[in-house]
């Protein structure tokens, strides 16, 4: 079946399978963590509103209304992207989240997490699976510093010192690199390497540069 991009909103709405109460269940993730965030539901007219404002809104079953996310916590959800799974019957929205995505102050709703015992002869194991998820982890916290500039951060003084601060940081960590590295202290060159990597972040996301376009960049130059 061929992928389709609706944009007209009566094809969206057509397109969309309600249950027999009018709703749909829709997953919210995080655009930069990937994290999935919460669990809610849509009717047409709240999907018309997330479209439309291009900021979350849900129908509660509990109370039968319309809420918009993040009304009265200042927490909201801005849609990065939204799609539909192959029945069309749960749709999955993208967002950048400002603030907490759970009521309880909790960045995700799914912080709760049961025990699984694992057999080490029946689950294959990828050594560098998880290696590179802190640089996800680390892109959304400082995306949420950039949002809230959180008092007596590091990363907020560096964005509201501005460009020039945080280019003057990434010459001078470059420089710690370079001791480190004529030091032949891998210790230290880890510590400085760690520091680099840490302002070119902040660097990019000043520039609203997402680092998965760097990745892009990388691949593309892959030789096998």
């Amino acid at each position: 079946m061929a992928k389709q991009h609706l944009k007209d909103l009566n094809e969206v709405l057509n397109r969309i399978t309600w249950d027999d109460q009018g709703l749909v269940p829709t997953i919210v993730q995080d655009q930069n963590s990937k994290d999935v965030l919460m669990m809610a539901y849509m009717n047409k007219e709240s999907l018309k509103l997330s479209l439309e404002t291009r900021e979350t809104w849900f129908w509660s079953r509990s109370r039968q209304k319309l809420w918009h996310k993040g009304e009265t916590s200042g927490h909201t959800q801005s849609i990065v992207k939204l799609k539909y799974d192959c029945d069309a019957d749960t749709l999955l929205v993208f967002v950048n989240q400002k603030g907490s995505a759970c009521h309880t102050g909790e960045q995700s709703c799914f912080f709760n997490e049961v025990a699984i015992s694992k057999s080490e002869d029946n689950v294959p194991k990828d050594p560098g699976e998880d290696d590179f998820k802190i640089i996800s982890v680390l892109e959304s916290v400082i995306s949420k510093r950039y949002e809230e500039r959180t008092q007596g951060a590091y990363t907020t003084y560096l964005f509201e010192k501005g460009i020039d601060k945080i280019l003057k940081k990434v010459g001078e960590e470059t420089a710690e690199v370079i001791i480190a590295a004529k030091n032949k202290d891998n210790q230290e060159l880890t510590y400085e390497v760690s520091d680099l990597m840490f302002h070119i972040m902040v660097l990019l996301k000043d520039r609203d540069l997402p680092i998965k376009n760097i990745m892009k960049e990388l691949e593309k130059r892959h030789v096998d």
